[in-house]
């Protein structure tokens, strides 16, 4: 009864978040507090939702000091030099656009973090997709993708998870399995050039002076710093890369708050080079502090939310020594914060009854019961089939240490070895990254200003077959 409260739970979720019945924060609370009353441990509901709380704090307190942190840096103007490098390579041409979002995507998911890689890209490309009206759904989706392939590095999760379930060297896991996931990005790349032409063929090719807003215009609208959207008032800050509302913008002044009122917002909402939060005197200071930082975490000095903390801290303190500045700053990215912080605790709430109840045992071990006998001796391409629904469905924690051990014995039995189990394990998770359960995600399609629902249903077809790509190359290599 579990098992099937579990799935229905999950696909309940799903079809209204798509079907745009009930937004994400609120399914993610109230879906799982009515199973929970089904199940018949309501009066437990308390003690599942802290429990949950409690696990995904740390992440909470990672995503908001994250944001406020890269919203510092997109504000001094730490990435007007890859923005101005995008734009160049790109030359207002979709197709290019496309793959320069996934390459974008995929050099700044080196550091590891989903999050941190979704704000800066979306930051740089934002502005392009809106100018061009090319889909935002195109945007997420690809960047969610290159992300999801580049979150197998050992310091990026899920390696080190399955190192740790296995007892194996995560270094023997990933440095194998490097041909299949290079042959992952590579389809990532041609996927995105295929859906680039699919927008060029729709919208055609522009010029730069085409796109670029003049110079008088620009002193006469308000320019957003991050991403792009629409002001909401006379003296409210721009919305950094669409965080509805409120953002990393300096407030117009005069005749420019009418002139931004009544801006259309698909015009070109670019970086604005004349804008009153830069810091040119401390690029190299705030670049010195954003590797420090990037370093630190990969080698893990302290905990990621500590030194997000740490790192928000020193740069306004910094940037902005006028502690009026500072609020500005901390006002001006408060709108996203709440946003994403308020969908990391939701979700715990989905997250903690699935636990709680029991319902994730039941459904993983329902799916390790029903594997034919006789597909003992393939245990390895049985688990990188399973790791697509499975991560998706759960959290790796969930995934790598709940499920993957009893897969990883019943392969063990048949000759598979536990290093073939993990490698296959990480072929999910470029569609684990768009799994409702991801505080990342949010982050994505919070500041792309896209609908959770329009992005699952856009990635989901595409995201599998980049899996698909993976585990047929790792089977192809010999690597599982």
């Amino acid at each position: 009864m579990l098992t099937i409260l579990g799935f229905a739970m999950i696909a309940t979720f799903l079809v209204l978040i798509m079907l745009k019945k009930m937004s994400p924060i609120a399914a993610l609370v109230l879906i799982p507090a009515l199973f929970c009353v089904f199940v018949g441990k309501g009066a437990k509901l308390g003690d599942y939702v802290i429990d949950g709380v409690t696990s995904l704090a740390p992440t909470a307190a990672m995503l908001m000091f994250a944001i406020v942190y890269f919203g510092v840096m997109i504000d001094v103007g730490l990435f007007d030099p890859i923005v101005r490098g995008i734009l160049k390579f790109c030359k207002a041409d979709p197709l290019r656009i496309v793959v320069g979002t996934a390459l974008l995507a995929a050099i700044v998911s080196l550091d590891g973090d989903g999050s941190t890689t979704f704000m800066i890209t979306v930051s740089a490309m934002y502005p392009l997709y809106k100018r061009l009206k090319m889909s935002l759904v195109v945007m997420t989706g690809v960047a969610a993708m290159a992300n999801g392939v580049m979150n197998t590095l050992p310091w990026g999760g899920p390696t080190a998870r399955a190192a740790t379930a296995l007892k194996v060297d995560a270094s023997d896991i990933f440095v194998p399995m490097i041909p299949a996931l290079a042959v992952g990005l590579v389809f990532v790349v041609a996927l995105s050039y295929v859906l680039g032409r699919r927008e060029r063929a729709r919208l055609g090719v522009l010029t730069l002076d085409d796109v670029l807003v003049d110079e008088k215009a620009e002193q006469t609208e308000t320019v957003l710093v991050g991403a792009g959207g629409s002001a909401t008032g006379a003296g409210k800050a721009a919305a950094p890369a669409g965080g509805s509302g409120s953002g990393s913008g300096a407030a117009a002044l005069g005749d420019a708050e009418d002139a931004a009122d009544a801006a259309d917002d698909d015009g070109f909402q670019g970086l604005d080079p004349h804008r009153a939060t830069l810091r040119p005197k401390l690029y190299w200071f705030n670049a010195l502090l954003t590797v420090t930082l990037l370093t630190a975490m990969i080698m893990e000095l302290l905990p990621i939310p500590v030194l997000f903390l740490l790192g928000a801290a020193l740069a306004l303190t910094v940037n902005f020594p006028h502690i009026p500045d500072q609020k500005a700053r901390l006002a001006a990215h408060a709108d996203n914060v709440l946003n994403v912080s308020g969908m990391v605790f939701a979700a715990a709430v989905f997250t903690g009854v699935l636990q709680g109840t029991g319902m994730v045992d039941h459904m993983a071990k329902w799916m390790v019961d029903v594997i034919p006998e006789g597909m003992g001796p393939h245990m390895a391409l049985v688990t990188g089939v399973l790791s697509l629904p499975l991560t998706y469905f759960m959290s790796n924690d969930g995934f790598y240490f709940g499920v993957l051990p009893v897969l990883a014995e019943a392969g063990a039995a048949h000759g598979v070895t536990p290093l073939e189990m993990a490698r296959a394990s990480l072929v999910g998770q470029p569609l684990h990254m768009s799994s409702p359960l991801v505080p990342a995600v949010y982050v994505l399609v919070g500041m792309a200003r896209v609908e959770f629902g329009d992005h699952t249903r856009f990635v989901v077809k595409w995201a599998v077959l980049t899996c698909l790509a993976i585990l047929g190359a790792g089977i192809l290599f010999g690597i599982v």
